[in-house]
């Protein structure tokens, strides 16, 4: 592959890999799976990447060999990385399971976070339960903000993933 040719590649991997991240956020909050296990796969990707690939970053973008690892290090991590991790949930989250199953599940702790860009006055709220020996935390519509302390129940559907982290397919508010 040509300097040319890297050049034109590396930006698009950066930004292909921060749009899917975006992405993934949805998903996340549909998927039961600890948020380290998701760190750790974007920090072995972008050290492996790091390993293979420094070298042509060196030849392509002249920041000498100090400001080329860390911007190397940089690209890999929000670039590749985030592609893989995306690649990972997405593969988990389209080719799981169709079988639903439906239970309810005691609510630990509320909180609330701030609406979308162009609403952050519509509160919505932040509900904990307590799923397969870990918390969850679950978003709900500014909608269910003024009752948010008189539910005390979440009634969860959910299927397995391709992976074997569950989906949560429909979550609703039991007073």
């Amino acid at each position: 592959m040509t300097k040319k040719q890297r050049k034109i590649l590396y930006p698009i991997i950066f930004f292909l890999g921060n749009i899917l991240m975006i992405w993934q956020i949805t998903i996340y909050r549909k998927t039961v799976i600890d948020l380290s296990i998701l760190f750790k796969i974007i920090i072995v990707t972008a050290i492996i990447f790091h390993v293979i690939d420094i070298k042509n970053y060196i030849k392509t973008y002249n920041y000498g060999l100090i400001m080329s690892h860390i911007y190397g290090a940089m690209h890999y991590f929000f670039g590749v990385g985030f592609i893989v991790c995306s690649l990972f949930m997405f593969t988990n989250y389209y080719i799981g399971d169709t079988t639903t199953v439906t239970e309810t599940y005691e609510i630990v702790d509320r909180s609330s976070m701030p609406g979308n860009k162009h609403n952050r006055s519509k509160r919505q709220p932040l509900i904990r339960i307590r799923y397969q020996k870990k918390i969850k935390e679950l978003v709900f519509s500014y909608q269910y903000y003024k009752m948010m302390e008189f539910y005390n129940t979440v009634e969860l559907e959910t299927r397995k993933g391709y992976l074997g982290y569950d989906i949560i397919e429909n979550k609703t508010l039991k007073l």
